[in-house]
């Protein structure tokens, strides 16, 4: 179960959110393309990609660059837009990345 409104969230929740993001997104033609076009890869190599780790942060990095994609996935799903950060900052900790912890956020 995702926590709706917590201001932590374990890795399992926020892969399970970011995941979940990646379906929505896929949902919708114009921002995907976008967001392949950004991460420099192409519609086939999406399931490959997906498994990377730090692809999954990079899906959160993209709603957060994009407020109106955003809102829209958070009501759809009933998530606190502030959700989105959270999950973002869960997966750079479990990944030992740091990168968000280092730049003092």
């Amino acid at each position: 179960m995702i926590a709706r409104h917590s201001s932590r969230l374990g890795s399992d929740e926020a892969e399970a959110i970011a995941t979940d993001a990646l379906g929505y997104l896929a949902s919708d033609m114009e921002h995907l393309g976008r967001f392949l076009a950004l991460a420099g890869i192409g519609p086939a190599d999406l399931r490959d990609a997906a498994s990377e780790p730090g692809f999954l942060i990079g899906v959160l990095e993209f709603y957060m660059g994009h407020e109106a994609l955003l809102l829209a996935f958070c009501e759809a799903r009933g998530l606190r837009p502030t959700t989105i950060a959270t999950a973002r900052h869960a997966l750079d900790t479990a990944h030992g990345d740091g990168a968000f912890a280092e730049n003092g956020e």
